[in-house]
C-alpha cells in the first residue's frame, strides 16, 4: 500500500496571523477522511505529534490503517481566543471536503478526532448545524466548562476557574466572570438527536481532564437520541502515559475500527 503525505497544505488565511496549515496522509483507496486535532491545553501543540505515547508514529499507523488523516493546526490561545479556533477548524473541514479528490480520496465521507483540547473542538464541529462530520472520536475532552473544576476537584485534583486556567485563557476571563463564553464552549451544550456517532476514550485516573467530563457528553447525547460511547482505560491518567506501544497502539485502531 503506498501512502502519500501532503505537507504544509494552507487551507486558510486570516489577516493579521500567519497562514493555517494541515499536512495529509492518504493511503491508497482511501474512502474515508479523518481531521485530527492536536492536543495542549488549546496553548500548545503541533499538528505533526500524534497523542501521548503514539506522538512519533500516530499518522502512519492510521494511514496504515486505510484511514486518509489530516492534521490540522489552529490557532492557539495566545494568538485568538474562542470561538477562534472551531472558526479555523470548520475552515479546514470546508477546504478538504472542495479538495479531497485533488489528494487521491475519492469519498466525501469525513470523520474527526480530537484529544483533550482537540477533542473539545472535535466535539463543537461535530455538533455544529449542518456538520459534515459523519462520525467523532474523543479522547479524554473537556465537554462542559463550568463542571469541570467540579469534577476535578472530585477527583482529587485542584480546580481552577480563573481567567489564567487553559480555559480561562481560551475564552479570555474567567469562568465566572464571562459564564455565557463558558457555556458556549461546552459541546454539552450543543447535543442534538441528529448527531454523529461519538466514542470517548478516557483514562480512569485522569486528573487533568476528570472521565466524568466524557460521560457527561455522552450522557447528553443518548437522553437527545443520538449514540455515545464512553470506553474506560484503568488507571491511564492524561494523555494515557502509561500505556506502552502495544497498548497505545490498540486504543489506535480501535477508534480507527470506529471511525471507519
Amino acid at each position: 500500500m503506498t501512502i502519500s503525505v501532503h505537507r504544509d497544505v494552507v487551507y486558510a488565511r486570516r489577516n493579521g496571523f500567519r497562514p493555517l496549515a494541515l499536512d495529509l496522509y492518504v493511503p491508497s483507496g482511501a474512502t474515508t477522511l479523518c481531521v485530527y486535532l492536536h492536543g495542549g491545553g488549546w496553548r500548545m501543540g503541533s499538528r505533526r505529534e500524534g497523542p501521548g505515547p503514539a506522538a512519533s508514529w500516530f499518522f502512519d499507523e492510521v494511514a496504515s490503517l486505510r484511514l486518509a488523516v489530516a492534521g490540522v493546526e489552529y490557532r492557539l490561545s495566545g494568538e485568538a481566543v474562542f470561538p477562534a479556533q472551531l472558526d479555523d477548524v470548520q475552515a479546514a473541514l470546508r477546504f478538504l471536503g472542495e479538495s479531497r479528490q485533488a489528494y487521491g480520496i475519492g469519498s466525501d465521507r469525513l470523520v474527526c478526532w480530537g484529544t483533550s483540547a482537540g477533542g473539545q473542538l472535535a466535539a463543537l464541529a461535530a455538533l455544529a448545524p449542518g456538520s459534515p462530520i459523519a462520525a467523532v472520536v474523543c479522547w479524554y475532552p473537556p465537554t462542559d466548562f463550568d463542571a469541570l473544576s467540579k469534577d476535578i476537584e472530585e477527583a482529587g485534583g485542584t480546580g481552577d476557574r480563573s481567567a489564567t486556567s487553559r480555559e480561562g485563557q481560551l475564552i479570555g476571563a474567567g469562568l465566572d466572570e464571562r459564564p455565557d463564553l463558558a457555556a458556549a464552549a461546552s459541546p454539552v451544550n450543543y447535543v442534538h438527536q441528529e448527531a454523529p456517532p461519538f466514542l470517548l476514550l478516557h483514562g480512569t485516573a485522569d486528573l487533568a481532564v476528570p472521565p466524568r467530563q466524557s460521560s457527561r457528553l455522552a450522557s447528553a447525547l443518548t437522553e437527545a437520541g443520538a449514540s455515545a460511547t464512553v470506553e474506560l482505560i484503568p488507571g491511564a491518567t492524561h494523555m494515557f502515559p502509561e500505556l506502552d506501544e502495544s497498548a497505545a497502539r490498540e486504543v489506535v485502531r480501535r477508534s480507527v475500527a470506529f471511525l471507519s
